[in-house]
């Protein structure tokens, strides 16, 4: 890496700064985390600022860590606007994913950068598919694009489990943003590798199946 990017450090800035000042405000917290009751009495700027919330200072390092490893393959390939539209992106389809799925349940709340920070990991994936990553339950490293396999069928092993207090359907409609946008902005992956985006899109058509059949 050539030093961090400007963009980068914004958006992290941004989750660290918002994230600290709902640790000592719980009205402040309470108020922007993504809620099913305050988005359903009009609240929608839930649906951004969740998403620069976090429960605490272990779940913001893990994001950032996350968003900043991967954020430079995303910037190399599309350039500022166009990643910055994946984030973006990801964070809103991550929590209209989430709104859907819980849509009745008035109780539902969650906070976090997990929906954006999966959107740039996948289309990380999409760019550099044979970066070597690693899984906890693996100790030798694996090509990117089956982590991002592995990685959306845990996702909707746990949105039909529910087990947890991990938000999975938010990383899973990160995920899909990531993937779209990912192509839509380099069209050319379609000629290059065509191979990768059929199998990226395995899981998606999975959940779409599942849901269908009523299992999610």
């Amino acid at each position: 890496m050539q030093g961090i990017s400007i963009a980068t450090i914004a958006i992290i800035l941004a989750n660290v700064i918002i994230s600290i000042k709902g640790f000592s405000d719980f009205s402040f917290f309470e108020k922007y985390k993504f809620n099913i009751a305050g988005i359903r009495r009009g609240e929608q700027i839930r649906m951004f600022s969740s998403g620069f919330l976090h429960a605490d200072y272990a779940h913001l390092f893990f994001n950032m860590f996350t968003f900043y490893f991967f954020a430079d393959v995303v910037l190399a390939e599309v350039g500022v606007a166009k990643f910055l539209s994946i984030y973006l992106g990801a964070l809103l389809v991550g929590n209209l994913l989430s709104l859907y799925f819980h849509k009745d349940e008035y109780h539902y709340s969650a906070v976090g950068a997990s929906g954006a920070v999966t959107g740039i990991l996948y289309a990380a994936i999409l760019f550099e598919p044979d970066m070597s990553l690693y899984l906890y339950f693996i100790p030798i490293p694996i090509p990117a694009w089956v982590f991002g396999i592995l990685y959306l069928a845990y996702s909707i092993y746990g949105m039909k489990s529910r087990q947890g207090n991990i938000g999975h359907d938010a990383h899973f409609g990160g995920a899909i943003a990531g993937y779209i946008l990912g192509i839509a902005f380099v069209p050319s992956l379609l000629q290059t590798d065509l191979w990768l985006i059929g199998l990226l899109a395995v899981p998606i058509i999975a959940l779409l199946i599942l849901h269908k059949l009523g299992k999610i």
